[in-house]
């Protein structure tokens, strides 16, 4: 069946170029002059050509090879912003918000999403997080119905092995993730969720493999989407956790798909909108059902403690985090893989964050200890917990303790390319400002990032 045309610059551009019955030998002088100008062996044929008039964006310098073409032949300037595909990535941007409802949109959309996440994180404007969006895939995650069946019969057979292989890659991705923060790995992750993840997507295989694969493939694009999370991309997370929820939704994985939607819940957290965390991690907990397991329990409850404790609900945030630490203190080695991180540290860092949003510094100094009783691999998490431990101190006023923790954050951060540690680096810098007579405070200071030494500098002065 014939697709309809979606990118009508480009259809106007090729038929005056008298390309429009020719697409195939379009698409040869694309692959000649890209051997010609950067000596890259490129293969489009007629059915690229097809597919770009039909929404496909080819990878760069494809577009300014197409503008150059177009230009000779037409005898005027044509530009790549002519081309239609600046326009339709805008279009995909605003797709991958959405719940695709169906398996194919899901693969699709996810597939789009995948080749935009492996392009450099500071590439084109960041796309916006829309506040609205989050709750509509969780109510559509809630309320659609199942995939009755996932199997496909086209394409390259997919088998346990090849699950297997992403489960594999999934444990070193989020190695990285840990030890070097978002920035370093993200990039990586959705090339190999492009060339690796999306072909067997598109491959054969029964519903039960099938099942597994979408599992796995939901665990990936979560991971990248925590990545962009970690690196201040948020609009990029977003869509990222959204279409991790709907691939978990094909799984069958309530449980995965309740982790996801904590995930959001923790986005909205760090975005300082209660309101929105509150209801997704309550939506989490709902979701998840009445046996998740106790690991994915204590996460859960912990992340709806986090909330109630950024809406400033003191009651509601000793209730989830009491049944969170009830849970935790259950939890086996029988969890999902990716839930085996959440530990008693985590749930300790978590609560110490909340009691600081709650304005009970030395409350929050009870969990200290339990915060900062990490395994090596998590890097990213001891800056973010030793940074928010300094900011306990100087809360409490005890800034000689403070000023030493501070600095040990400051050595731990230049480790790893995270936002999130550079936010609590510089929430610690603008706590310490005023205590900057103090020796060890002063050297902080003056080792921060330019970022942190501004933030800390306006505090003062305030």
């Amino acid at each position: 069946m014939t697709r309809p045309v979606t990118n009508h610059e480009l259809e106007i551009l090729l038929a005056e170029a008298s390309y429009h019955h020719s697409l195939a030998a379009f698409a040869r002088q694309v692959n000649r002059a890209a051997d010609r100008q950067y000596g890259l062996v490129l293969q489009y044929d007629g059915a690229s050509v097809y597919w770009w008039l039909r929404g496909r964006c080819p990878e760069q310098p494809a577009p300014e090879l197409i503008a150059e073409l177009l230009t000779e032949r037409l005898g005027r300037v044509v530009r790549t912003s002519d081309l239609g595909f600046a326009r339709l990535a805008a279009d995909r941007d605003a797709e991958a918000l959405l719940f695709p409802a169906t398996l194919p949109a899901a693969i699709d959309t996810a597939a789009g999403l995948w080749r935009r996440l492996g392009r450099s994180a500071s590439a084109g404007t960041p796309a916006p997080f829309v506040t609205s969006a989050a709750a509509e895939a969780g109510w559509r995650w809630h309320f659609d119905p199942p995939d009755s069946s996932v199997a496909r019969s086209a394409g390259r057979a997919v088998d346990a092995v090849d699950v297997e292989m992403l489960r594999s890659c999934a444990e070193q991705f989020q190695a990285l993730d840990r030890q070097h923060g978002g920035g370093h790995a993200r990039a990586f992750l959705g090339d190999f969720l492009t060339r690796d993840v999306a072909p067997l997507l598109r491959g054969s295989y029964s519903d039960p493999i099938g099942r597994e694969l979408f599992a796995a493939a939901a665990e990936l694009t979560g991971m990248a989407a925590f990545m962009s999370y970690d690196i201040g991309d948020q609009g990029a997370a977003e869509r990222a956790f959204i279409q991790a929820l709907r691939l978990s939704k094909a799984a069958g994985d309530r449980v995965h798909g309740a982790h996801i939607l904590a995930n959001l819940a923790t986005q909205a957290i760090f975005l300082g909108l209660p309101d929105e965390a509150v209801r997704l991690a309550r939506a989490a907990v709902q979701g998840a059902g009445r046996r998740p397991g106790w690991a994915v329990a204590a996460r859960l409850k912990t992340t709806e403690a986090n909330a109630h404790a950024l809406a400033g609900d003191l009651y509601s945030f000793r209730a989830a985090i009491a049944r969170a630490q009830h849970a935790l203190d259950r939890a086996d080695a029988d969890s999902p893989a990716w839930a085996r991180y959440f530990t008693p540290a985590h749930l300790a860092g978590t609560a110490m964050r909340s009691l600081l949003d709650l304005d009970r510094p030395s409350e929050a100094l009870a969990f200290h200890q339990q915060a900062l009783d990490l395994s090596a691999g998590n890097v990213r998490t001891r800056a973010l917990h030793t940074a928010l431990t300094a900011t306990a101190h100087a809360c409490a006023g005890r800034i000689d303790q403070a000023a030493l923790l501070a600095l040990e954050a400051l050595q731990l951060a230049r480790r790893i390319r995270s936002r999130r540690v550079t936010a609590r680096i510089t929430l610690l810098a603008g706590v310490l400002a005023p205590y900057r007579p103090v020796a060890e405070v002063s050297t902080f200071l003056e080792q921060l990032p330019a970022q942190a030494r501004q933030a800390s500098g306006d505090a003062a002065q305030g």
